[in-house]
């Protein structure tokens, strides 16, 4: 049986190609398998950028292209003998990349040739499942698979954080407080609604989570996915707040939080933006014993804000950091959005297909938005899920009746891609590869 695909492979410094070749034949050892969809992050724009400068990527690109893309999920296809007790064909499955196999930073969608996300076909070596890290999935689409990557960086923050199990002692218990106060500052944007999501359906739920952006617009498309009624039938009363905005006179953020808490303030506060002002706000609404994590990563290397270390050292104040989740995290993302818990939805802002892959990871920055999705059994332009509907009207045949049906689909569903319009997307022969 010939073994082959069609991908995207990076060859060097923004030298990346839309092309077919053969597939090795996969081991006995291995696990060939179908990937249906995939989100371009940042991190490939990175990688695409830098080339073999990057990391993860080999020395040897020019000559062995890998395929880009690590926010992959799929269907296997055949399983070697030696994983034959663990997977089986037809099972949907996601990849956490940050292998760390013996220590090496190499990791799926950056420096292997036959396995990444902008691929139809790939071959899954040996190292990925020694190290656990292909991870079955039970959900109704491939798209929240997809996104368990970006989703488990949430999860891996909120288990970060930390509190004293008993005042004067030394023990720390890991999450954010069991009822407690949450606040999540600067939190409009699709990382900002995943940790919505996750905090009011996660197994430890706050009492109060309070939502702040600048930025009314994306702070009322927020409150529009998570309703204050919705949260208020878990127990949890949810806050919105434009920090330009104070209501009811209270002249800062400080005192707002103040008569919200009875001055008790905040648990937990997670920053989603990397600006020192909103940092120092972190702090400054913490309470005793309060946790600041820094989520948002600054991509510059002296990025510096300042804390009131007074309040460190009497109030038990502390400071975490977190950058992208494990396995474990993963796990319970996919666990979560399996049982329905949680719906990823909210991040995805356009959807293309294989073809638009290239482009789209080159011009990443460019390019308004959340998280772009790709197809890559499908041929279509990346597209705004917003612009479905005039694209229907520009285009004409097939097409326009595709996008016709897609902007009812996602209009159907709060403007948000969904499951019905993937299976719709996957069923259209007129835009196969």
């Amino acid at each position: 049986m010939k073994y082959s695909t069609t991908a995207v492979r990076l060859y060097g410094k923004e030298d990346l190609r839309l092309e077919e070749f053969e597939l090795p034949v996969p081991g006995e050892d291995e696990i060939f398998a179908e990937v249906i969809t995939n989100g371009i992050c940042m991190s490939s724009h990175k990688a695409a950028k830098q080339g073999e400068d990057h990391k993860r990527v080999p020395d040897d690109a020019a000559d062995n292209p890998v395929i880009i893309g690590h926010e992959f999920a799929g269907r296997i296809l055949e399983v070697g003998e030696k994983w034959a007790d663990r997977f089986e064909s037809g099972q949907m499955f996601s990849v956490q990349p940050a292998l760390m196999y013996k220590g090496s930073l190499d990791a799926p969608g950056y420096s292997f040739q036959w396995i990444g996300g902008n691929s139809q076909r790939i071959v899954i070596p040996n190292e990925v499942m020694e190290v656990d890290c292909l991870l079955p999935f039970d959900g109704d689409a491939y798209f929240k698979a997809s996104l368990a990557e970006p989703l488990s960086c949430i999860v891996g923050a909120f288990r970060a954080q930390y509190h004293h199990a008993k005042p004067g002692e030394y023990e720390h218990e890991f999450g954010i407080k069991e009822g407690g106060h949450c606040a999540l500052l600067a939190a409009g944007g699709p990382m900002g609604e995943c940790a919505v999501d996750f905090a009011l359906n996660s197994d430890t739920r706050p009492s109060l989570l309070l939502v702040t952006d600048i930025d009314q617009e994306r702070l009322n498309k927020v409150k529009k996915l998570y309703p204050v009624e919705g949260a208020k039938k878990k127990g949890i009363e949810l806050v919105y707040l434009n920090p330009n905005d104070l209501p009811g006179g209270a002249e800062s953020i400080e005192d707002y939080v103040g008569d919200l808490t009875d001055n008790k303030m905040m648990d937990d506060v997670f920053v989603f933006f990397p600006h020192p002002a909103i940092i120092e706000q972190g702090d400054s609404l913490l309470g005793r014993d309060g946790c600041l994590n820094f989520f948002a990563g600054p991509s510059e290397q002296d990025f510096k804000a300042r804390l009131n270390f007074y309040n460190v050292h009497y109030e038990g104040h502390h400071l975490v950091g977190t950058s992208g989740g494990n396995k474990d995290d993963m796990r319970i993302a996919l666990r979560y959005m399996g049982e329905g818990k949680l719906n990823p939805a909210g991040m995805v802002t356009h959807v293309g297909g294989l073809d638009s892959a290239a482009e789209t990871i080159l011009h990443l920055p460019e390019i308004a938005g959340g998280k772009k999705l790709i197809y890559t059994g499908v041929s279509m332009p990346m597209t705004a899920i917003e612009d479905f509907g005039v694209k229907a009207e520009q285009s004409s045949g097939d097409l326009a009746e595709v996008y016709k049906e897609l902007d009812r689909l996602c209009r159907n569903n709060q403007g948000l891609w969904n499951t019905e319009a993937e299976k719709f997307l996957l069923s259209c022969k007129s835009l196969k590869m």
